[in-house]
């Protein structure tokens, strides 16, 4: 299997690429990256684009791959909602257009969240944007797609969060980390990326995946 990641420089994205350097039916990674990435490794190849609302440029790239790994996210604090929706569906959609122009018997997984609000007509402006977000993913016509919807995610493996007040919570409820995975809402980034590779050999029906079905997932 040959799969593209976004997000490889973030705390899920990076997890996810832990696994797949491991796993051996993962041949090749092509990471999409706007500033390289700290790890290297021989089934990596690294594409530094700079503009994420147009992939047409290296649309070619994509042809030979089986899945796109879609991990890139935001935070909508701080953010009205015309920024968080270019930042969440403007992307999302220029990549989901690139990847399926390109290959669209791909396996496309996404990382989107608990609470997400599926109806796009809610109160919470994250939840519809990633509702909608989701929603055009899964209806594109890819081969097969997923909607990640994890309601805590904990940093294993080493990886570590760029945003300094998530480190911050990940270092004081560490101690509590064996308790947490107990949790059914609660997965893990392994766990993220293990799904996501299982789930191309190992088709599922539910295509909004909570913690619990994350977690299953990750065991097949």
């Amino acid at each position: 299997m040959k799969v593209i990641i976004t997000g490889s420089t973030g705390m899920v994205g990076k997890g996810v690429l832990l696994e797949c350097i491991d796993d051996a039916t993962v041949e090749n990674v092509l990471l999409i990256n706007r500033n390289p990435i700290d790890i290297s490794h021989p089934k990596i190849k690294e594409i530094i684009h700079q503009d994420f609302t147009d992939f047409s440029p290296i649309q070619h790239e994509f042809t030979n791959y089986d899945a796109c790994f879609h991990c890139m996210g935001v935070t909508s604090a701080g953010l009205n909602e015309e920024a968080y929706y270019k930042l969440t569906f403007s992307i999302s959609e220029a990549l989901v257009n690139a990847t399926y122009n390109a290959n669209p018997n791909m396996l496309f997984t996404y990382v989107s969240g608990a609470g997400t609000d599926g109806s796009e007509q809610g109160n919470s402006m994250w939840a519809r944007v990633k509702g909608k977000t989701e929603n055009m993913i899964l209806n594109k016509g890819f081969k097969d797609a997923y909607a990640f919807r994890p309601g805590a995610i904990l940093p294993v493996r080493g990886v570590k969060s760029k945003t300094k007040l998530y480190n911050s919570l990940y270092i004081i409820t560490k101690p509590i980390f064996p308790v947490l995975k107990r949790m059914k809402s609660v997965t893990t980034t392994s766990n993220i990326g293990r799904a996501m590779i299982n789930l191309y050999s190992s088709p599922q029906l539910l295509k909004h995946l909570a913690g619990a079905d994350i977690n299953k997932i990750a065991q097949l």
